[in-house]
Order: C-alpha cells, then sequence, then structure tokens
C-alpha cells in the first residue's frame, strides 16, 4: 500500500534540515560500493536516515544510511547512501520511500546506481552498464493498492522507463571521457541468493544483461511521480554458467569500489546536462 502521508512527513522533516533555500534538481541513489560520489559533494549537508521519522534503515553492510544535500559540478543534489531491499523483509513501500521522498521534495530527474552482474558474456567485470529497460522479477509493485493521483496516473506508461535523452547525454560525456560504456537490460530479483547457472540462463534468454536486487522498483514509483530516470549498473562480477566462479559479498564490494571512480567521473560531466534537461 502506498502512504501519502507517511512519505509528506519524512519529506517535510529532511526539508527542514536542508540548508535554507537549498532546492535539489536532481536526486542520486548509491548502491553497493558507490560512496565515491558522496566524496565529490560540496557544501554537503547529512542527514541520517535515523533521524527522520519512520525512514526505513538498511541492515546490508556497505549501505551507509544517509541523505547527502549539496552540490555536484554546481548542481544542487541529494544523494542517496544506501538503500533497503525486499531480502531484508522489506515492503516496496520501504524500498521506495527515498525516490518517493526526494520526488515530493521537487527533484525532477533521478540517477539510480547499483551493482549489479553481467549476464552478457561480451561484458567485462568493472564495467558500466547504462540501463536501457529493465524486467521486474521482484514478486511486488510498488504501484499495488489504491492509486495516488497526486503522484501519478493508475496505469503509468513505461514505454521508456529510461530516459532516452539522459543515455545520449551519459554515452556523449563517456565518448568524450575515454571510457567504455555498456547498454543493456537489468532484471531485478528479490534475493537474497545469488543466481544459480540455470536460472543465469533463463534470465539471458529473456533478455536480460545484467541483474541485480534493486533498482527496479524505485524507478517504477519515480516515473509514477513523473521523474526521469537515467539507470547505471556497476557490473561487479560475471555470471558464466558453464564455468560459474564462487561469489561472495565482499567481493562484489571490492569490484564496485574499483570502479566507482569511474561512474564519479562519467555523473561528474553528466550531472549539469541531466539536471537542467
Amino acid at each position: 500500500m502506498q502512504k501519502l502521508k507517511k512519505v509528506q512527513i519524512c519529506a517535510d522533516a529532511l526539508q527542514n534540515r536542508l540548508p535554507e533555500g537549498f532546492a535539489p534538481l536532481a536526486g542520486i541513489v548509491l548502491g553497493t560500493g558507490l560512496g565515491n560520489l558522496a566524496q565529490k559533494l560540496e557544501q554537503a549537508t547529512q542527514i541520517p536516515f535515523c533521524d527522520l521519522p519512520d525512514f526505513p534503515l538498511s541492515t546490508t553492510q556497505s549501505h551507509r544510511g544517509a541523505f547527502l544535500a549539496g552540490f555536484l559540478a554546481g548542481t544542487p543534489v541529494l544523494l542517496q547512501q544506501g538503500r533497503c531491499h525486499i531480502y531484508e523483509g522489506r515492503t516496496p513501500d520501504d524500498v521506495c520511500m527515498g525516490v518517493r521522498v526526494m520526488a515530493t521534495l521537487g527533484i525532477r530527474s533521478l540517477v539510480v546506481t547499483n551493482a549489479a552482474g553481467a549476464l552478457n558474456p561480451q561484458f567485462d567485470v568493472g564495467g558500466l552498464m547504462l540501463l536501457t529497460d529493465h524486467i521486474n522479477m521482484c514478486g511486488h509493485s510498488p504501484l499495488r493498492g489504491p492509486n495516488i493521483d497526486v503522484w501519478g496516473p493508475r496505469f503509468p506508461d513505461m514505454s521508456a522507463v529510461y530516459d532516452r535523452e539522459f543515455i545520449r547525454i551519459a554515452e556523449e560525456k563517456a565518448l568524450a571521457l575515454g571510457l567504455r560504456l555498456e547498454r543493456g537490460v537489468y532484471i531485478g530479483l528479490p534475493g537474497p541468493e545469488l543466481e544459480t547457472p540455470a536460472e543465469t540462463r533463463a534470465y539471458r534468454l529473456l533478455g536480460a544483461d545484467a541483474v541485480g536486487m534493486s533498482t527496479v522498483l524505485e524507478v517504477i514509483a519515480a516515473r509514477h511521480m513523473g521523474v526521469r530516470v537515467l539507470g547505471i549498473s556497476c557490473l561487479s562480477n560475471k555470471n558464466l554458467p558453464d564455468c560459474m566462479e564462487k561469489m561472495t559479498i565482499e567481493d562484489i564490494i571490492a569490484e564496485t569500489e574499483k570502479a566507482g571512480g569511474r561512474l564519479a567521473a562519467l555523473l561528474l560531466a553528466a550531472l549539469p546536462e541531466i539536471a537542467c534537461a
């Protein structure tokens, strides 16, 4: 069930902690191991999730649990450091709380990042992938229950979930920076177990290029509220079903931290145009 009052109370509490006159143009959700960008934030103000009424806290290691308000490349942004997940026993409303709060505070552009396993055999570990589409295999929708008309329509269009203009901007900036940038479809699962070889084959047959346990529900909620979205995955491991290698969360964090610098450079270059598009 979507909870307008709960989101509004939390948004008001966050607004009261922001610097006077601060009006964010964009929001950014930082996934597993992707904290590098936070270090680039200028005039930063930190608001821990625990200081906001009923805001869901993440129990996942590497998710710090705070909003940061400040400027990236001159652009006023809200950074969401960490997220909660369905596998933590959370509801879709909990998972989407941060995105809905940021949208309530006026962001019109959202960048979602995540760590993902590469399913496409042509992709490399440590690479970056632009999300061109997604497949929702989470078993949930954040729009279930009575529609909140002030947020968006009952049946929101999903024909272009990831903004094509944002994708073009990101590709142009990556080319200028000399960064390799893949394009692909992300499949979102509830987790927390990693994929079996047979599941890997099945997801590839469905058309997925990367797999993860986040992002999809947040993006649905953002699009419902009219927020334009850019999605980027850091490819932390490679799923090759005929020669699967053992993978741990520590390995995933280590690989995404290596890619974090490239992701930060790309977003610093692209954000001013994305925020004003």
